[in-house]
């Protein structure tokens, strides 16, 4: 190819010392560099994972039981049979009592929801539903709620099992909780 000034194009080899024809190397630091290593080094990779098991047993970020908003919530400690768990699924125990989760924080509704268990416990209530809703309107997040108080009620020791309710009951916007006696 021909530039403007009908002299044939100079390969990039030509053009770059051409370019660089002008250039002064720099002068070497006088400063001597150091021959050894300070301290041992640091084992990040394994103190990251001692936090990460850490935040899960403190259940600090842990994922281990995320729902979406369609899915069931189904529970029953070790002991419990299997029975118990069908007649609560099919609403067969009275409800004592109730709480209403919407609209709260994810610290609000685990505070609310503490104290609620609590009282039902001392008050020796047996079958108590909580509403957290599906979570429909929680967009990428999930089911925020819902996922709290599934993580909160198979960590709380007196809750023997649990199960969403019937469709005319709430479905899986609610959860029917069955509570160990003092």
């Amino acid at each position: 190819m021909i530039a403007e000034d009908d002299e044939p194009e100079e390969d990039d080899r030509t053009l770059f010392r051409r370019a660089m024809r002008d250039v002064v190397p720099l002068k070497r630091s006088q400063r001597a560099l150091p021959t050894h290593r300070k301290g041992r080094g640091r084992a990040t990779f394994a103190r990251a994972e001692r936090a990460a098991v850490l935040r899960e047993s403190l259940g600090i970020g842990a994922d281990l039981y995320e729902v979406q908003p369609g899915d069931e919530l189904i529970f029953r400690r070790a002991g419990v049979p299997q029975t118990v768990l069908r007649r609560l699924r099919r609403g067969q125990y009275r409800i004592e009592a109730e709480i209403d989760l919407h609209g709260m924080t994810v610290s609000e509704a685990s505070a609310q929801l503490g104290d609620f268990l609590r009282a039902a416990r001392v008050n020796g209530l047996r079958c108590v539903r909580i509403i957290h809703g599906k979570g429909l309107r929680s967009g990428n997040r999930g089911p925020v709620l819902k996922n709290t108080v599934n993580e909160l009620l198979r960590r709380s020791d007196p809750v023997l099992a649990f199960a969403s309710a019937r469709p005319v009951a709430g479905g899986t916007g609610a959860t029917l909780v069955l509570i160990s006696r003092l």
